[in-house]
């Protein structure tokens, strides 16, 4: 067995990163943002599909989202879906559009959203120790194989180790920036 394809552990590092920050950029913090609503899953046409398959969404006022639904009978599942979401939300509808003002958070749900922060921070780094720990595997097995010597080997585990360390590091990078958003009154 070859030794670990240290690219392809990067890329797998770099993708539990892009995910952690998509996950932060769904959290809610003081100010409207289009991605808020991402994580929103509508019941249309017999099947679960997100809301962006089934509306437009824009941020026409620092404090609103707008909502833009293209198929007129969706509008009152496309409400519902936001409703009955985790993030505290109450549309407004108008016709086809949706008008979504984001009330002010108190300091309660600020905390309640570093907490969740700090949870898709954990998974991030998580998930980075497994992508570490399967290089290290594929390592060990490549030595035990004869396929790489022991300094070899030594030298690329200091390697992963090295890149799993800058990963995390951009994770709480990420998480602290949050933190300070989420927190900033």
């Amino acid at each position: 067995m070859a030794a670990p394809d240290l690219n392809e552990l990067k890329r797998r590092m770099d993708g539990a990163v892009t995910s952690f920050k998509g996950d932060l950029a769904g959290l809610r913090t003081g100010r409207a943002s289009a991605n808020l609503l991402d994580p929103i899953v509508v019941q249309a046409y017999g099947s679960a599909m997100p809301l962006t398959q089934v509306a437009n969404v824009t941020v026409p006022e620092p404090r609103m989202v707008a909502v833009s639904v293209w198929d007129k009978s969706m509008v009152g599942a496309v409400e519902r879906a936001i409703r009955e979401s985790s993030l505290g939300l109450n549309p407004i509808t108008d016709g086809t559009t949706l008008r979504i003002p984001l009330p002010e958070l108190n300091e309660q749900r600020r905390k309640e959203l570093v907490k969740v922060a700090h949870t898709y921070g954990e998974n991030a780094r998580v998930a980075a120790r497994h992508v570490r720990r399967d290089g290290m595997d594929t390592l060990k097995k490549s030595e035990k194989d004869g396929d790489t010597s022991q300094d070899d080997s030594r030298v690329i585990a200091e390697k992963i180790q090295k890149m799993t360390d800058d990963t995390i590091s951009d994770i709480d990078k990420a998480l602290s920036v949050k933190e300070a958003e989420i927190m900033q009154v």
